[in-house]
This record gives structure tokens, C-alpha cells and sequence, in this order.
């Protein structure tokens, strides 16, 4: 199974090692960043990635269980700077996003 899709917004993850999925969203622009991160179902998973419009993409991932938001714009915020529901799931995404990457460096290094 694929461990990574990816949209122009978004990155799903899954890590065989623990069964689990997670879902970023984030935004970048001059004027700041904005974050959130989801972990989604198996089911979620499979799904992202299907739709025309990478919108209806992050719609779905949105229906998951929130795990860790951020805003930082120059426009100031609307709630706090950082939000974390859930710190296990968070650092939990955190592991398998760097399993990945050093995954992914390794195949470049070869």
C-alpha cells in the first residue's frame, strides 16, 4: 500500500508500522501559514485522491478527528496561535512524517 498522497494543499500519510492514518492541510502565502492536521480513517485514505478538485479532497479530510492546528497570519488569528486535541496523535504523525522523509532520503542517497 502507498504510505503518502499528496494534493496541492494536502498530504495524507499512512504508517504500516502502527496501522494508522493522518491528513495535513496547509496554506502558505505571504501573509502567513495555517495548519491542520487530522487522523483519518483507512477509509479516508483510499478515498483521497479520487476527486476532480483537491476542495473536495480537503473537505473529507476535514471530517476526520481534528489533532493539531495552527495559524499565523499577519492578519492575526481567529482562536489561539496553536491548538493541540490530541497530543499522542499528534506526535504519533509527527514519527511516521519522519520515517518517511528519512525513507525518502535514503532512496536519493542510493
Amino acid at each position: 500500500m502507498k504510505t503518502k498522497k499528496q494534493g496541492n494543499n494536502w498530504t495524507a500519510y499512512y504508517d504500516p508500522e502502527t496501522g494508522r492514518y493522518f491528513a495535513e492541510i496547509m496554506y502558505t502565502s505571504r501573509e502567513g501559514r495555517e495548519q491542520y492536521d487530522y487522523e483519518i480513517t483507512g477509509e479516508i485514505y483510499e478515498r483521497l485522491g479520487t476527486f476532480g478538485d483537491d476542495t473536495d479532497n480537503e473537505r473529507l479530510i476535514r471530517t476526520a478527528k481534528p489533532v493539531y492546528s495552527f495559524e499565523n497570519t499577519m492578519y492575526g488569528t481567529l482562536g489561539p496561535e496553536r491548538t493541540v486535541w490530541d497530543e499522542e496523535a499528534n506526535e504519533t504523525m509527527q514519527e511516521t512524517v519522519r520515517k518517511q522523509e528519512k525513507k525518502k532520503g535514503r532512496r536519493s542517497d542510493g
